[in-house]
């Protein structure tokens, strides 16, 4: 593959009288030395696939003999970073409208990397602090949907019937109780069995051989499930083991917290979704030990974003960046990423 290079030429003319030098416009849509494709490209590898700037200009150096430095890179996917501000609003909009898997992890030098993984939209926010401020920010002040996370004392404001415990976190804090290999660990036994038979009967969910319906009939207050998983806790909270004994009185006095996946369309009882989504981000820390200011810190989040909600849709991440940057250039409206009927919810 070889660049197409358009050369340009400006005519320039200086006033004998005045002195007044002017000269010829470019075209509409022309604007520097790189066109909509390559600059997508740059942000691609960077944003994407975790290269460093200076081995992204080397790579596209060697594939399609565009010679770029590291420097050049660096500029490029903050140009890019900042035109698709548009429509990474608009994905929290539509984000922030739905039940969500919220997940966080370190990204070095103060910095927290947030990702809120929702049905239609995934968001990223690289913000300074893990606090409840900061989590506010990313799902609005007004959020009034469901909240799938871990059991972080982050999430423990929100009401019960608001928030899903993730039920993956809560097999390894079983498995835990029985490793302890102490007076807790019958009663972490006992758990972890009874989580194994909830995700039986949800995979039968998923496949459909179990209603919707009946499943949640089954995890009714009261009924046989239920009460034996609370008589287990109780058996934790009585087993001689000051740690398992916390984690069951926790899990008891928050036990709605445990079932709302089984009445909320939307909600999954684990938070799989956002654990996968953050993943990249520790990857990418550890190669890079975090942003390096700001502005890189508001390009990651943006271009995360938008990769991670065109892989949702099926959509070429190259094409709709490609289109985001010409269409920027032009003045013109960047291309919607979410579906018509997604918007007009």
């Amino acid at each position: 593959m070889t660049p197409v290079v358009t050369e340009y030429r400006r005519h320039r003319l200086r006033c004998a009288g005045c002195g007044v030098t002017t000269c010829g416009a470019l075209p509409a849509g022309v604007g520097g030395q790189d066109g909509p494709r390559l600059r997508a490209a740059c942000a691609l590898l960077t944003g994407a696939f975790r290269l460093s700037k200076a081995k992204a200009a080397r790579l596209l150096g060697d594939l399609f003999g565009v010679p770029l430095t590291a420097g050049h890179v660096c500029a490029t996917e903050a140009a890019v970073g900042e035109r698709l501000q548009p429509v990474v609003d608009d994905l929290l909009t539509a984000a922030r409208q739905r039940p969500a898997n919220i997940d966080e992890t370190g990204m070095g030098r103060g910095r927290w990397r947030r990702a809120m993984v929702t049905a239609v939209a995934t968001v990223y926010r690289i913000v300074r602090g893990r606090t409840r401020d900061e989590f506010t920010k990313l799902v609005g002040p007004e959020y009034g949907r469901v909240v799938t996370s871990d059991r972080h004392a982050l999430y423990m404001h929100l009401p019960d019937w608001r928030h899903q415990l993730c039920w993956a976190h809560l097999r390894r804090d079983f498995q835990a109780m029985i490793d302890r290999a102490n007076g807790g660990s019958a009663a972490g036994a006992e758990l972890l069995a009874l989580s194994g038979e909830l995700f039986g009967l949800w995979k039968r969910v998923r496949d459909g051989t179990l209603t919707r319906g009946r499943f949640a009939g089954k995890m009714h207050a009261g009924r046989d499930f239920r009460a034996r998983v609370r008589a287990a806790l109780g058996r934790g909270v009585a087993g001689g083991c000051a740690k398992t004994a916390g984690t069951c009185r926790a899990l008891l006095g928050r036990e709605v917290s445990l079932y709302v996946f089984a009445f909320r369309d939307g909600v999954e009882p684990t938070n799989n979704a956002a654990e996968r989504a953050v993943r990249h981000g520790v990857l990418w820390r550890k190669q890079s030990h975090g942003p390096k200011s700001a502005a890189g810190a508001a390009y990651l989040a943006n271009i995360w974003s938008v990769v991670e909600t065109c892989r949702q849709h099926g959509r070429n991440v190259w094409e709709y960046l490609t289109a985001c940057v010409e269409a920027a250039d032009h003045g013109r409206r960047l291309p919607d990423l979410l579906p018509a009927q997604t918007q007009a919810t």
